[in-house]
């Protein structure tokens, strides 16, 4: 049993600090922000810690000392004044007609009118917020402080409904307002969401918000830093290490592929996923947390209108801040979803050509993506998928390539028809693209049974694949030619970075047919270019 308790069942700052839980100290990035700024706007991914950091700004401001004693800010704060705090967590808004997003809003403010008062001549919930501030501003003689979490939630799945999308926007353009208009009566606003405030035409009057999503200063306000977790959390870490009879090494190693990898800024320190870091020591597992804690319905519903694009091509993509920080509803690519919504992250920052690098931060991300595209592509059991990834990962291992790519047509083959006949995928282009796409997320389901490296735009090979005795560098065609896969592995130097690695070197094309729907033809060759295998269908 962990001498530790974790939160891993609460984002209540009270709770964690009055049950002993194990807290990663925030508070001085909190008094940072509070003494620079009056208005505040933070961007993060879901699940990254941003309701925590509400409910702390919200005991500061409340004058709560107590549950600060040897936090950074005790060093810091010298007065603890106690100031009315309206605290609206708007995720509460969300999967909701507009009319019931608008029942619950007023039910917000109706339990903050039962202790500062309301005026019946307020109708809407924009005056009715307005006097509200009044009010707790002249019943305590203190500036108000707002604090609105995941403001963009009620919005999110509204992209492609153009008329909920407008009204929603409007009900919310009227309350958001308020703040605005009444900064007097305001001592600290702080935002939170997925998206940035200007995306969604909400804040398009609220031109003093301090956008700190991308400030290095500012990076690891939310998620656990590398530095946080080789300090304050190593006694975690090394029971964890010692629980899974493993080594501290290992154990950060370990935790580093599967939930490090976040960057939020140019120059931005290290990221861990808190939610998911958090369960894995709690749980002393590595499971993928942080995917399976929330649907992937709107991603996948955003993707279904780029059936172009094949998500897994972004890893390694160079892109403008323009390219990738903008408004979600307007955008050529499903890019600015992606990496708003944390499936992709910065890389790092070229300062020479003002470019950014986008990757997937880590395996629990990729391959939660991966089981997203699977349940979007294919119509068939998780039980028939799961005994082809084993049957592949076997034949490989074993070093028998021929075995593994029959294996994978066969499945190919009980696809049901009406996946590619479906709108999204009926024109010939589409189709080409489908099958890439259906081919990569195989690959990629494949690399938790064997190490598999699928394709990206910086132009690697479309598949590596890694076992104890064997390397597998494949190149897939869509209604092309063997000759032609094999020849853009040479020419393009894909299998040269594996020559001097010890194992068994194969290079490998295959084409697939998008009449005949299933892989129609392969050749593989060894290093020096001798078949070892070659099946026509």
């Amino acid at each position: 049993m962990s001498r530790f308790k974790y939160p891993v069942d609460t984002d209540q700052f009270q709770r964690i600090r009055e049950d002993g839980k194990v807290y990663v100290d925030k508070t001085g990035l909190m008094y940072s922000l509070v003494s620079k700024y009056q208005y505040v706007f933070l961007a993060r991914p879901r699940r990254f810690g941003k309701s925590l950091l509400c409910n702390t700004f919200k005991a500061y401001f409340q004058g709560q000392k107590e549950l600060f004693e040897g936090l950074k800010v005790m060093d810091l704060e010298k007065e603890w004044k106690t100031y009315p705090v309206l605290h609206f967590t708007m995720s509460g808004l969300k999967n909701l007609k507009v009319s019931e997003a608008k029942t619950k809003l007023e039910s917000m403010i109706r339990g903050y009118e039962s202790i500062y008062g309301r005026d019946p001549l307020s109708i809407t919930p924009g005056d009715r917020f307005r006097d509200l501030i009044h009010n707790a501003n002249k019943q305590t003689g203190e500036r108000v402080v707002v604090i609105l979490d995941e403001y963009d939630a009620p919005v999110m799945r509204l992209l492609y409904d153009t008329k909920q999308l407008e009204e929603m926007r409007m009900m919310l353009r009227e309350f958001y307002q308020v703040l605005k208009d009444e900064g007097a009566y305001l001592k600290f606003v702080f935002i939170t969401g997925v998206t940035k405030f200007s995306q969604m035409s909400i804040f398009s009057e609220l031109n003093n918000l301090n956008q700190i999503s991308m400030i290095d200063e500012y990076s690891g306000l939310c998620g656990i830093t590398q530095e946080e977790l080789n300090t304050a959390l190593r006694p975690c870490v090394e029971e964890y290490a010692s629980n899974l009879e493993i080594t501290t090494d290992e154990a950060y190693a370990l935790l580093k592929s599967k939930y490090d990898g976040y960057h939020f800024a140019r120059k931005s320190q290290d990221i861990y996923a808190p939610f998911s870091l958090m369960r894995a020591l709690n749980n002393n597992t590595t499971d993928n947390f942080w995917f399976e804690s929330g649907t992937s319905a709107s991603l996948i519903e955003h993707l279904k209108h780029f059936p172009n694009f094949n998500p897994l091509d972004f890893d390694g993509v160079e892109l403008s801040l323009e390219e990738f920080n903008v408004p979600c509803e307007n955008a050529s690519t499903p890019v600015p979803m992606l990496y708003q919504s944390g499936y992709l992250t910065i890389d790092y920052y070229n300062k020479e050509d003002d470019v950014f690098v986008l990757h997937f931060p880590n395996y629990e991300v990729r391959q939660g993506m991966v089981y997203s595209l699977t349940s979007y592509l294919m119509d068939i059991s998780d039980w028939d998928r799961n005994a082809t990834i084993l049957a592949m990962a076997r034949a490989l291992k074993r070093g028998d390539l021929p075995s593994a790519l029959t294996e994978l047509r066969s499945y190919i083959a009980s696809l049901p028809y009406d996946i590619i006949t479906r709108k999204e995928w009926m024109a010939k282009k589409k189709k080409e693209a489908f099958y890439k796409l259906l081919m990569y997320v195989v690959f990629s389901l494949l690399n938790s049974k064997v190490d598999t490296e699928v394709k990206s735009v910086i132009g690697r090979a479309d598949v590596v694949i890694k076992t104890k005795n064997d390397i597998y560098v494949l190149e897939l065609k869509v209604d092309d030619t063997v000759d032609n896969a094999l020849s853009q592995i040479d020419s393009k130097g894909y299998a040269i970075p594996y020559e001097a690695d010890g194992r068994h070197l194969t290079k490998c094309g295959v084409t697939i047919s998008s009449e005949a729907r299933n892989i129609t033809h392969w050749r593989a060759v060894d290093k020096d270019g001798k078949v070892i295998d070659e099946q026509k269908f």
